[in-house]
C-alpha cells in the first residue's frame, strides 16, 4: 500500500455510486490512503452512513453529495461542490451503474434505454461533468466496466450491451484525452460481491434477494478494489479484475467457438430468464 499511498494522498477524487459495492469500497480505502473524497450516490442515508464510519476511523470525512447520474444537473453541482471544497479534481471514478436482464422476447425497449441512462448516459454525465476540471489536473479518468463488456451472455443483453458501449468510449477517448495529460482506465471485473445483483430491472434494491452466483465465484470487494486502485495509480489503459474474468476474457479473443458453443447450452438448458430479483 506504500505505493498506493504516494499516488493517493491529498488527491480530490469523486466517485459515484458510492453508496455500497465497488463505489463504497473504493471510498473507505481511498479514506485510508488519505484522499480527499466527494462521494455521491441516490441514496443519501447510506452515504452518511459511511462518512460517519470514514470519520470514525480518525480519517476527514468525505463530502457527501446525493446525485443521480440519470438527471442531468445532478454531476455538475456534485463536481462544482468539490470544486468549492476542495479547489480541485484529480480523479472521477464513474462507478454508477445496475443490470437489467431477462430473456430478449421478453424486454422491450423500455428495458434497453432505461439501462443505457444509467450505465451509458450516466456516465456520460460524470465525465463531462467532471474533465475541464480533470484537464486542469492533468487528472484521471475512471471508467467502471465489466467483462460483461468483452464476453454477452444470454439473457444479459441489455447489460453487456451498455458495458460494450463503456469499452469502446474507453478506447475511443484513450488517445483523445491523453493529448490535454489524462489518463484514461477502464476497470473491467468479473463477479466481485456488491449489490448489483440484488437490483431489479427498475434499479430498485432487494436487500432479501437471492444472490445467483455460486459463492466460489465470488471475488471480494476489498481484494477487487485493490487491483482496481494499482491500476489506476499505474496508468493502466484497461484492468481485468478478478481471475475468472481474466479467463473470460482470454477464452473471448483467442477460442471465441467455444463461448458459442457454451452459450448455446446456456440458452438451451434455461426456459427463460429472470426479469426481476426474486428475493428469498
Amino acid at each position: 500500500m506504500p505505493a498506493l499511498s504516494s499516488f493517493f494522498q491529498n488527491k480530490s477524487i469523486l466517485i459515484t455510486g458510492a453508496s455500497s459495492g465497488i463505489g463504497e469500497e473504493l471510498a473507505w480505502q481511498l479514506s485510508q490512503l488519505d484522499a480527499r473524497l466527494t462521494i455521491t450516490a441516490r441514496r443519501r442515508e447510506l452515504l452518511d452512513a459511511l462518512a460517519q464510519r470514514i470519520s470514525a476511523s480518525g480519517k476527514p470525512a468525505p463530502l457527501v453529495i446525493p446525485a443521480d447520474v440519470t438527471c442531468d444537473d445532478d454531476l455538475p453541482h456534485a463536481v462544482s461542490e468539490c470544486l468549492r471544497v476542495y479547489n480541485r479534481l484529480d480523479v472521477v471514478i464513474a462507478n454508477a451503474g445496475f443490470g437489467i436482464v431477462g430473456s430478449f422476447q421478453k424486454l422491450s425497449l423500455d428495458d434497453y434505454r432505461r439501462q443505457f441512462e444509467t450505465n451509458v448516459f450516466g456516465l456520460l454525465r460524470t465525465v463531462y461533468a467532471a474533465l475541464p476540471a480533470i484537464e486542469n489536473a492533468h487528472g484521471n479518468v475512471v471508467l467502471i466496466g465489466s467483462v460483461a463488456g468483452w464476453t454477452a451472455s444470454p439473457g444479459a443483453s441489455p447489460y453487456a450491451m451498455s458495458k460494450f458501449a463503456v469499452r469502446a468510449l474507453a478506447n475511443a477517448i484513450t488517445p483523445e484525452l491523453a493529448l490535454s495529460g489524462v489518463k484514461v482506465t477502464l476497470i473491467s471485473p468479473g463477479f466481485v460481491d456488491s449489490n448489483i445483483r440484488r437490483v431489479d430491472n427498475q434499479g430498485h434494491f432487494h436487500e432479501a434477494a437471492r444472490e445467483p452466483m455460486a459463492p466460489w465465484l465470488i471475488v471480494p470487494t476489498g481484494k477487487a478494489v485493490r487491483q482496481i486502485l494499482r491500476a489506476i495509480a499505474r496508468g493502466q489503459r484497461e484492468a481485468i479484475i478478478t481471475g475468472h474474468g481474466k479467463l473470460l476474457v482470454a477464452v473471448t479473443r483467442f477460442t471465441p467457438w467455444l463461448l458459442r458453443f457454451a452459450s448455446r447450452r446456456i440458452a438451451a438448458g434455461r426456459g427463460g430468464y429472470r426479469t426481476e430479483p426474486h428475493p428469498q
